[in-house]
């Protein structure tokens, strides 16, 4: 089987005509996006952080809904953020 996964940035903002106008709704559509491509068969969703946008202050959180809510897809972050690697430093 090939792989396949998809790389969520979890942007929100008060943008006309954008569905995502908040953190709640960022959370709740990424949660969504995470079930739906399970049950298509996608097998990697991965999100990053992205400095200075508005976003989820944490994926850890995020990611650990995503794996409650879904079965068989592999979940993780796309970029690792400065901040929990500086312990390494």
């Amino acid at each position: 089987m090939r792989a396949f996964g998809f790389l969520s940035f979890g942007h929100y903002g008060p943008v006309p005509g954008s569905r995502v106008r908040t953190a709640g709704d960022m959370l709740r559509q990424t949660i969504e996006l995470a079930e739906g491509a399970d049950e298509i068969g996608v097998n990697g969703a991965y999100v990053r952080v992205h400095h200075f946008a508005r976003q989820a202050a944490s994926p850890m959180p995020l990611l650990t809904a995503m794996a409650a809510r879904t079965k068989r897809i592999e979940v993780g972050t796309g970029v690792i953020d400065m901040r929990y690697r500086m312990s390494e430093l």
